[in-house]
């Protein structure tokens, strides 16, 4: 071990970049490093006391069971182990946490210096307890929502012991109640979907993945229902003083395309009188800054970034003190982050130098949304500058946070609606321009604002109006929308299920699973688990219970619940559902394995006919994303390709194509397969060809 001071205070950090931002921003000189059992930690001296800075690396300690089989269930006897003692391949984990071991004989007094909230509470908590000899209620707790100098010294001179405990149990009981709920449902169901096959396929259902999945598996079967019905419109192209514009008519939808055809042959050849004009003012608020589910949603909107890389970013941000913490439920910013430092600082970069010099000439007052968290406010710039090139994707959070900021601090949008009413022989046409009058905090907010004036023609009322000619279109109704990224979580948060942290890892699982694909389609494994577990045993896609669960664990994070009458209540309800699925463990098998048994083992057809020694394989487009079928020798020069449905799922036929001898597939779409050859010239095609279109179509 590198020689440390006799006598230290142990800082317990979630991550290496964070503990170097704690020892550089406390230490009175310079920062040393040390080396203890084979783990980089940092030392320094700051008013004559010496100070030791380790870091976690996330979860050095999780939950698990003491069986050696996955397959045994139920489970509901766990403890709390050291990572590498549950995964294998954590050999880095025991180092940590025998240097940790180390350093804590020695040291005088702790410090929780970990991200404050449930995860890196239970983070620090567990280390505090399993590698430092139980000092998880003796050691002082740092809370800071940036990384800057300013707001680590003063959370270090504000660190009391006590704070956190609430957090800390209630992320605890989520890590119980989680284990006990995925590995005991993902077990059985694994279980009943592998009992009569030869290969295994693990299937998982959370406590926040089962209602997840159930909104967009809802969604995706009113979709597949989903019957268009025609509908005709009429869209009146006028002139006034040689200036022409489209209104479209009032009635909207014509049901009939009679209806809509009498109606347009009573306007031809007349001409339009306008009948009211109406003007009226209306001002927009700035938007509140930036919640963590907001900001993955404005994300996605403006960049497609999904949710998980978004934090992702962010994360990267906050460890270079640009940022504050990015996990927070709250749209408030306080005073006390100092408003009027953070728009000097900003005014510094050229880009946001105008908008920082304006704001600071008025009263500073942010726009506020309501969702609150006890543990950080909204997430805000620090005023920081970048001291290195920031990625395509850091530089467009960043710069999304910063404006996100300015904007919220900006004047109201002014502006004016105008409305005019048209009448041509008893029917009615309308026109709706938009003018802003004040751009307010849109200036601030730049290209991420959605600004769409409208201009119009000046009519007055009593003008009469030359009919150029009517329109009528005829249109479908178009299908529910699918959920996307943004949406999706979303749902979840006005749904109250999971948490700021974990919303985007509960959509990325399930994508990894195969339950979703694309953004976002329900697959046919994802219909069947939640057509079976609302048949059989509906808890366990419920809303109403895991949005329970979630107050019982904000109940127990404020003080005023128990974790031990969680989980009671949890362990009985579980075992009423495994008893359940044990007892349909046949209906429920068959279903899902029916499913994932349609699926090919892999993506070969067949034999390439054209080249004789290639595959003829399915490939999807990197640029269009579409799936087709190649040859495994391109590189050689063989060309041989087709078209594909592409939705369905496809599984080789055992023979070839009759007509040409290519090799054939099996298009299930629906309840009953359909045969296709792949061939896109085979003679045959004028038979499958109808098939090839409805399937597409119906995509």
């Amino acid at each position: 071990m590198s020689a440390v001071p006799p006598e230290y205070t142990l800082i317990v950090c979630e991550k290496p970049d964070a503990a170097r931002k704690v020892a550089e921003a406390l230490a009175d000189g310079g920062v040393t490093v040390k080396v203890v059992n084979g783990v980089e930690v940092l030392g320094f001296r700051r008013d004559g006391v010496d100070y030791i800075v380790c870091s976690a690396i996330g979860h050095l300690y999780g939950v698990c069971d003491s069986f050696p089989f996955r397959e045994t269930f139920p489970v509901f006897d766990l403890e709390w182990y050291p990572a590498n003692l549950i995964d294998k391949r954590s050999t880095g984990m025991r180092k940590r946490i025998l240097s940790i071991q180390r350093l804590a004989r020695d040291a005088k007094d702790f410090v929780n210096a970990c991200d404050y909230d449930a995860e890196g509470e239970t983070i620090g908590y567990n280390v505090l307890r399993y590698a430092c000899g139980n000092r998880e209620e003796v050691a002082r707790r740092a809370k800071f929502s940036t990384l800057t100098k300013e707001d680590l010294v003063s959370s270090f001179a504000e660190a009391k012991a006590g704070t956190g405990l609430g957090l800390a149990r209630a992320g605890r009981t989520r890590h119980v109640l989680d284990f006990i709920w995925g590995v005991n449902l993902s077990r059985v169901l694994s279980g009943a979907a592998n009992a009569t096959s030869s290969g295994y396929r693990v299937l998982s259902m959370g406590r926040v993945q089962g209602p997840t999945l159930a909104f967009v598996v809802q969604k995706e079967v009113e979709i597949r229902g989903f019957v268009p019905t025609p509908y005709w419109v009429l869209i009146g192209l006028f002139e006034k003083d040689g200036t022409r514009f489209e209104a479209p008519n009032s009635t909207g939808r014509f049901p009939r395309k009679a209806d809509a055809e009498s109606a347009k042959a009573a306007c031809e050849g007349r001409d339009g009188v306008v009948s009211g004009v109406t003007r009226s003012a209306f001002k927009e608020g700035p938007p509140p800054p930036f919640a963590t589910g907001d900001l993955q949603k404005e994300a996605y909107r403006l960049f497609g970034l999904s949710p998980t890389k978004t934090v992702q970013i962010a994360e990267r941000l906050y460890l270079e003190a640009l940022i504050s913490y990015p996990r927070t439920g709250s749209q408030r910013l306080p005073s006390s982050i100092g408003y009027r430092m953070i728009l000097t600082k900003l005014g510094t970069t050229g880009e946001y130098a105008d908008s920082s010099r304006e704001l600071l000439q008025g009263r500073l007052s942010p726009r506020e949304g309501e969702k609150v968290d006890r543990a950080h406010p909204a997430i805000y710039p620090t005023g920081e500058r970048p001291r290195r090139s920031l990625s395509s994707g850091e530089a467009k959070i960043f710069d999304l946070v910063v404006r996100r900021f300015l904007a919220c601090f900006g004047d109201d949008v002014l502006g004016e609606r105008v409305n005019v009413r048209i009448s041509v022989e008893g029917h009615e046409f309308a026109i709706t321009g938009r003018r802003t009058l004040r751009h307010g905090w849109m200036r601030h907010y730049g290209k991420y604002a959605q600004a769409e004036d409208r201009k119009i023609p000046d009519i007055a009322e009593g003008d009469v109006l030359k009919v150029i000619r009517i329109n009528c279109d005829e249109k479908l109704q178009s299908p529910p929308y699918r959920y996307n990224q943004g949406s999706l979580l979303q749902k979840m948060e006005e749904e109250g299920i999971g948490t700021k942290a974990t919303r985007a890892e509960t959509i990325a699982v399930l994508v990894a699973r195969g339950y979703l694909v694309g953004d976002l389609e329900a697959t046919d494994l994802g219909i069947a688990l939640v057509d079976t577990m609302e048949d059989y045993c509906p808890n366990i896609v419920s809303v109403d219970l895991t949005r329970d669960i979630e107050r019982e664990l904000e109940a127990i994070e404020g003080g005023t619940g128990t974790s031990g009458e969680v989980i009671e209540r949890t362990v009985a309800m579980i075992s009423k559902q495994i008893e359940l699925l044990k007892s349909n463990e046949n209906p429920i098998g068959a279903e899902i394995r029916g499913v994932i048994e349609d699926r090919p083992s892999s993506n070969v057809i067949g034999a390439c006919p054209v080249c004789k020694t290639g595959n003829l394989v399915v490939i999807k487009s990197r640029k269009t994303g579409k799936r087709f079928v190649g040859c495994t020798n391109y590189a050689a020069g063989c060309r041989a390709s087709g078209p594909l449905p592409q939705r369905g799922h496809l599984k080789p036929a055992a023979r070839p194509c009759s007509k040409c001898s290519w090799p054939s597939v099996y298009v299930r779409f629906g309840r009953f397969p359909r045969k296709l050859c792949v061939n896109p010239s085979c003679v045959g095609k004028v038979e499958s060809k109808n098939v090839v279109q409805t399937l597409q179509k119906s995509s």
